[in-house]
């Protein structure tokens, strides 16, 4: 079968390797769509933390059952699936409290164990979960709106919050999509102006905030939030809740100054590079700091019925599609011209 590898930074490369042979307890599956995750770019880039060359990426995918044994999951051949790419080692103290998404040991597809970028992968059955219908291609974006639904959870987001998202990524635009459902006030914050303007039109945020300087996203918090003169200058109130989408220094830092006393931070994005900073503005606000890590199993089922019902329409999230044999163009592209594209996925549909 064909699989793409990214043997370097900068290099992407399909190649013919061996087809899996399923074990017991497993499904062998063909793979329909992937989506190209900010973890897979930033293994394209170098920048990304948990990664080494040379690996096939991919851990947002939707996929068709092809060979499986009489199961109590309800898994049947034929069916479309979309799998929980996150490999919990079981035995450590956080798999033992049932933490699996922070398992000390955690193996991610496409991250630290060979990902879904290939015609056929096997997975085990307690991983698939039915996507009851969804059309194959916004069933692979089910997992990114996993890892943001979990992280919103984290923040305790209530009815009249003002949250604020920093990044307008995918993970981004899906934590902000789902901050809104849970009834928060939502402002969604990038360097992207295109994006931030593709991101108002489709979802209808209370607002966003083009953040070309730390002067300019200060002013915007004191204009959204409110303020107050404290020892003759003039502060915001700032925000209920903010949300790192990004994994920079300078964008964490932006969360932990846009805070409100006694506010909320989550940090979803993934870094490599160290933040020097006043921590004792932590303690001085009383902030709230909550890390947020891969998703579980229940979100999984819990946004399979959401994105089902309506309530979330992930077709917006997909800007741009390329075919597997285009994998090389895709990820350039994206590197290229991130500011202008969302979600890119790769079509594994009709491999020649």
């Amino acid at each position: 079968m064909k699989a793409i590898y990214i043997n370097a930074p900068g290099e992407v490369e399909i190649k013919e390797i061996a087809k899996p042979v399923r074990k017991p307890g497993e499904a062998l599956l063909k793979v329909l769509y992937g989506g190209i995750c900010g973890s897979d770019l930033g293994s394209y880039r170098g920048t990304f933390a948990y990664f080494s060359y040379p690996r096939i990426p991919g851990h947002e995918f939707s996929a068709e059952i092809v060979e499986v044994d009489e199961n109590t999951y309800g898994l049947k051949k034929g069916m479309i699936v979309t799998c929980n790419p996150y490999f919990n080692c079981g035995k450590c103290y956080s798999c033992k409290k049932g933490l699996v998404n922070a398992c000390m040991d955690n193996q991610t597809m496409g991250c630290q164990r060979d990902g879904a970028f290939c015609e056929y992968i096997t997975m085990p059955l307690e991983r698939i979960y039915d996507g009851k219908g969804l059309a194959p291609k916004v069933l692979a974006a089910i997992e990114p709106f996993c890892i943001s639904y979990h992280g919103v959870q984290r923040a305790g987001i209530k009815p009249g919050d003002k949250v604020l998202v920093v990044g307008a990524g995918t993970i981004g635009v899906l934590a902000a999509n789902a901050a809104k459902a849970l009834g928060g006030e939502v402002y969604l914050c990038d360097v992207a102006e295109k994006k931030l303007q593709y991101a108002m039109g489709a979802f209808g945020f209370a607002g966003t905030i083009l953040n070309r300087s730390s002067q300019e996203l200060e002013k915007a918090v004191k204009e959204i939030t409110g303020s107050i003169e404290l020892n003759g200058e003039r502060t915001g109130y700032g925000f209920d809740v903010c949300i790192e989408a990004v994994g920079l220094p300078s964008t964490f830092q932006n969360c932990i100054d846009a805070a409100a006393f006694g506010g909320k931070v989550v940090l979803i994005g993934v870094g490599k590079s160290n933040l020097d900073f006043n921590f004792t503005l932590i303690q001085k606000k009383e902030l709230n700091v909550f890390g947020s890590r891969n998703a579980l199993q229940k979100d999984f089922y819990q946004l399979i019925d959401l994105v089902k019902s309506g309530k979330a329409d992930l077709e917006k999230i997909i800007t741009n599609t390329y075919q597997f044999e285009d994998a090389a163009h895709a990820f350039a592209d994206f590197s290229s011209n991130g500011t202008d594209m969302l979600k890119v996925v790769i079509d594994f549909t009709d491999i020649r």
